[in-house]
């Protein structure tokens, strides 16, 4: 198992949409732990590119993560929803985006994944069949997968998964859930600790912890829960390898409280609260990548002129805890304390 040859069990997240670097996946790995690249929202073409670049800046191990394509919405909820945003489009100087549905190159990064034979391939909004997951471990990876609860945990290792990445409801970005269901919006997510007592009661598989880690104590905690490794996204958002663009990372800097919704993408995710989320949350469809292509040139301004109302914020609830380190020290930083975490624990235990 690649958890088992690092040189510390930090992970990084995949940060797709952006933030994801060559530079920041290779300088994570360089340091002990493992770097990830996210396949989410690039051609394939593009993504051979950062595989071949990152490889370039290390020997060490690195992971792909890839979407799992889901279903189309129906048209009428999108458009209604377009026809809401007309007046943002229009303040802020730009046109809404076509939203168009598509499984985001599945086959071609498939392709490709074979081929290249990374690490790890892990992936997100689902489970993939168990004929892709033994594909991709003939080819010499392994394949993780994400979950959000038990159950996930229960399919993924009947399908052949090597490790489950366990995300739980604190962590920034989208929810990686395997349905898409509006009905559990208001439901209460599964915290990372109870996540974690309850796969492993049901799963004997390597879990990656995920969500809400912003502290070497943090790790601590979850390898003290069982799991072999942590996976980090926010924490690295203000690195100066990510790409995070700057009306993201100034917003980081803050205390400003984090909130779930589909308004940016159409799919459930964790992002620092802004007026774009308290004006839409609530008529947005789950329509996902619908939305995320309507409201990508909104982002995109927003990004341009630094107005961080119009920006998709994503972040996890520990995110005012972040700094603004090189990767490969902030690696080193979240070691020494987990390490000195864990001799205080065991410290205060009688006996």
């Amino acid at each position: 198992m690649i958890l088992d040859e690092l040189g510390v069990p930090i992970v990084l997240a995949p940060l797709a949409g952006g933030p994801a670097t060559p530079a920041l996946a290779a300088a994570v790995s360089n340091a002990g732990g493992l770097g990830f690249l996210a396949a989410g929202y690039l051609t394939a073409a593009a993504l051979g590119e950062q595989i071949a670049a990152a490889t370039k800046l290390t020997g060490r191990p690195l992971g792909v993560n890839v979407f799992v394509p889901g279903p189309p919405a129906t048209a009428a909820a999108i458009a209604d929803y377009a026809a809401e945003l007309a007046g943002e489009a229009h303040a802020a100087s730009t046109e809404l985006g076509e939203p168009r549905y598509d499984d985001d190159d599945w086959d071609s990064k498939l392709a490709l994944l074979e081929s290249a034979a990374p690490a790890v391939c892990s992936f997100t909004f689902g489970c993939p069949d168990a004929a892709v997951i033994a594909r991709l471990r003939t080819a010499g990876s392994e394949v993780w997968v994400t979950v959000t609860r038990p159950a996930e945990a229960e399919r993924a290792a009947t399908a052949g998964a090597d490790a489950l990445v366990l995300q739980g409801a604190e962590a920034g970005g989208h929810r990686a859930s395997f349905t898409d269901d509006p009905a559990d919006d208001l439901a209460d997510g599964i915290g990372l600790l109870s996540l974690l007592q309850l796969v492993r009661a049901r799963v004997d598989l390597p879990l990656v912890a995920a969500g809400g880690i912003g502290t070497g104590a943090a790790i601590a905690t979850v390898l003290a829960a069982g799991a072999s490794a942590a996976q980090l996204g926010t924490a690295f958002l203000r690195s100066p390898e990510a790409g995070t663009a700057a009306v993201h990372r100034k917003a980081l800097d803050a205390d400003t409280a984090t909130a779930m919704t589909r308004a940016f993408t159409g799919r459930l995710a964790r992002g620092i609260r802004n007026s774009f989320i308290d004006a839409h949350s609530a008529t947005v469809p789950a329509a996902y990548p619908q939305v995320h292509y309507l409201t990508a040139p909104l982002r995109g301004a927003g990004r341009k002129t630094g107005n961080p109302d119009l920006v998709n914020l994503w972040a996890g609830q520990a995110h005012e805890l972040g700094t603004a380190r090189p990767a490969a020290e902030l690696v080193a930083k979240l070691a020494a304390e987990a390490r000195a975490a864990l001799r205080q624990a065991a410290g205060r235990w009688p006996g």
